[in-house]
């Protein structure tokens, strides 16, 4: 009895702290927003304060201009927020909007660059400190709509991790100080489209994948020194998709879609599991598990297999399916061949799993089974739909690239709610994130911290 009243005691003392300081325990669990789409990869917060409807002006707590082009979702941890950005001296040509060929310039471009890294204080949007990591001429080239900063930092707290992928990582300390930093070799991609797959932590290591034209590969890095723990080459071509630590009851596992083959290895480098040919053209949609089972994508828009899968933990070696086949072993749960979208990820919420097309098609799915709830609902008429949706209160919301949000209701019939329209220079291709009440959303102009006004 003494220790459970002791215990009894801190737990109080505990709380009392937090609420001196305006936090809850709900508050606390949802506090950070470290890696693209946050915990998990999966895009979901469980905040019920968190705003449902705002404008360029109506719940905006903050808005911070930012230089250069970025397409990094804005990560967080405590009161401060991470972002990437690349400023170009010259002038960048404007990114044309939705779905098109001819995106590509191959050519580099000749004017200085400058690399950053910025720190916001989550509550104001100001400044806390700012860095320049590299200076110079691109010596690699991207697509008119892709930036120079396109993947995602990631935080464990101690450390901020940028990555630039045709550049290197670089490594701060929460007040900015350099801890450590590794130059890549720029490698050419398909269609000279740039690079855009973020980086993960698990357990002391940063994990990278690069897949492009010359030579990929998967590296683990240990997180505090910057020291290599293993590479391994990947026979594949370019691909766009950030690894996934797949956490199951079987195993830890880093799962990396890819076009020619989609491989799970050990937290060694070695090979657990792969199927090949199974996938669309390219891939970009990240991995993520939810209830012991692990959901890949691929939808390239010009191809007929747009595939889903859902996997069982404890495969072993290659569990390929036939095309277009539901499944023929017993790691593969089900595939539904014509689900995928093809620049953002799935989204599973309430017992449902969303595909949100790029053209602006919703498609709802049984995660057991595969099945369709519901078939293509329009949204309405808009830009391409590259950013990848995410949910809370019961809604989910598919932001276009002009910037508007357009709002419906989770579950087994489609019901359009609202729109939410943002400034019409916002063009919008990052992720937001949510952490307590709070929702963030990056633009190409400026940075919003939505908040419902006391």
């Amino acid at each position: 009895m003494p220790h459970l009243c002791q215990r009894f005691q801190l737990s109080a003392l505990l709380a009392s702290l937090m609420l001196s300081c305006g936090l809850s325990f709900s508050d606390d669990q949802s506090a950070n927003w470290s890696q693209f789409r946050g915990p998990g990869a999966r895009g979901v917060a469980s905040n019920p304060n968190l705003p449902e409807k705002w404008s360029a002006t109506e719940n905006v707590e903050w808005k911070r201009d930012l230089p250069g082009r970025g397409w990094s979702c804005p990560v967080v941890w405590g009161q401060r927020v991470f972002l990437t950005t690349v400023v170009n001296e010259g002038v960048s040509e404007k990114p044309k909007k939705g779905l098109y060929f001819g995106g590509e310039r191959p050519k580099f471009p000749e004017t200085i660059h400058h690399w950053k890294v910025f720190c916001l204080d989550l509550h104001s949007g100001s400044i806390v400190w700012e860095r320049e990591v590299h200076r110079g001429k691109p010596e690699s080239a991207i697509h008119v709509k892709n930036s120079y900063a396109s993947e995602t930092p990631v935080t464990d707290g101690e450390r901020i991790y940028c990555y630039f992928g045709n550049l290197g990582v670089f490594v701060f300390d929460m007040d900015g100080n350099p801890q450590w930093s590794k130059r890549f070799t720029p490698r050419k991609t398909r269609y000279s489209w740039g690079t855009a797959a973020s980086p993960v932590l698990h357990e002391g290591r940063l994990y990278i994948v690069n897949d492009n034209e010359v030579d990929s590969w998967l590296l683990a890095l240990d997180a505090k020194t910057g020291k290599e723990v293993w590479k391994v080459t990947r026979d594949e071509k370019s691909n766009w998709s950030a690894p996934h630590i797949w956490e199951n009851k079987k195993r830890t596992e880093i799962v990396v879609a890819g076009s020619g083959r989609t491989v799970s290895y050990d937290l060694a480098g070695k090979e657990l599991w792969w199927w090949r040919r199974g996938m669309s053209s390219i891939t970009i949609a990240t991995p993520y598990s939810s209830s012991d089972l692990l959901y890949v994508s691929s939808g390239y828009v010009g191809d007929k297999k747009k595939p889903i899968y859902a996997i069982r933990p404890g495969a072993q070696g290659d569990i390929s399916i036939k095309p277009f086949k539901k499944s023929d072993n017993d790691y593969v749960a089900w595939c539904n061949w014509e689900a995928a979208p093809y620049n953002p990820s799935t989204l599973l919420y309430q017992g449902q799993l969303y595909s949100l097309l790029d053209r602006g098609w919703l498609r709802a799915l049984d995660p057991k089974s595969g099945e369709f709830v519901y078939e293509r609902k329009r949204l309405p008429s808009g830009a391409g739909y590259t950013v990848s949706p995410w949910a809370y209160n019961g809604k989910i919301f598919c932001l276009n690239e002009d910037g508007e949000t357009r709002v419906v209701e989770a579950g087994q019939e489609f019901k359009y709610l609202h729109t939410n329209k943002l400034a019409d220079d916002d063009m919008a291709m990052a992720s937001p994130a949510m952490v307590g009440d709070r929702l963030l959303i990056r633009t190409s102009a400026r940075v919003y911290c939505i908040r419902k006004e006391e």
